[in-house]
């Protein structure tokens, strides 16, 4: 590998060319419109509700993957059963698997004649064309970046420290609640933003299960979709400008929670 001056050269060049570049073009092209106008935009109220449903959603399908993901890596680790390497496999199909087919398949589930949603909506529970059924979507896509971050670190973990605690007179769950806990919370936080991030994109999976009502199940990458196919280019640059933003304020605050955490785990 080169020395630190081309190896910075080289790295901050193809960042800026994949990643600034692209960015800032989203930036100076909503910048057009001026600050009233991008304030007119996002202050309406079908954008607000796009947002509010677009982060509502993707934060609450990563909460709930960072403690389920967590979950199914500390069984994939700490137990050999039979088929363990095939579900260990399947964990990676949402990668694989094409969104648009994965968002049919769950509104084929779960729509009032699925084989779920049948029996559901009896008892009032809908899924399909409901917030709950954009958070199942996102579940879906977003449970592998939380087992495959958590996986190594587990299996890397200093089983040591366990039998510390227990000889010591700790409970199990006093030893993962003080123990194996604290030493995953980095890497269930690098999970939660990885997750977080792909739901707030999100669009295959989410279209087909959202029902896509405006100010109710209207998702904001659909809403840029829109805009953009009514020739809106300003608009929709500026929508997209409101999630980057606010992508990178939430980001910003989970890498720094995570510093923190790290820097903890030294002391």
């Amino acid at each position: 590998m080169p020395g630190f001056g081309v190896g910075m050269g080289i790295t901050v060049f193809w960042l800026g060319l994949i990643v600034l570049i692209p960015l800032a073009g989203v930036f100076l092209r909503a910048a057009g419109l001026g600050v009233d106008g991008i304030w007119r935009i996002w202050s309406e109220p079908r954008v607000l509700s796009a947002l509010r449903l677009s982060f509502g959603t993707a934060f609450a399908a990563a909460a709930f993957n960072t403690l389920m993901g967590t979950w199914v890596a500390w069984v994939f680790v700490r137990y050999r059963f039979p088929g363990r390497r095939l579900f260990d496999a399947m964990i990676d199909l949402p990668f694989a698997l094409p969104t648009a087919v994965a968002g049919i398949a769950l509104t084929a589930l779960y729509g009032g004649q699925g084989w779920v949603g049948r029996w559901l909506e009896p008892l009032g529970l809908k899924i399909a064309y409901t917030p709950l059924g954009i958070i199942i979507a996102l579940v879906f896509v977003g449970l592998p970046f939380v087992v495959r971050i958590v996986q190594p670190v587990l299996a890397e973990a200093e089983r040591e420290l366990e039998e510390a605690a227990a000889t010591l007179g700790a409970s199990r769950w006093q030893t993962i609640a003080r123990v194996v806990v604290p030493a995953l919370w980095p890497a269930m936080l690098t999970g939660f933003a990885l997750a977080f991030a792909r739901g707030v994109g999100e669009y295959g999976s989410v279209i087909f299960i959202a029902g896509n009502l405006p100010n109710a199940t209207e998702i904001a990458p659909l809403l840029i979709t829109i805009r953009l196919e009514e020739f809106d280019y300003a608009g929709a640059t500026a929508i997209a400008a409101a999630m980057l933003l606010l992508s990178f304020a939430v980001l910003l605050l989970v890498n720094t929670l995570q510093a923190r955490l790290q820097r903890r785990g030294a002391r």
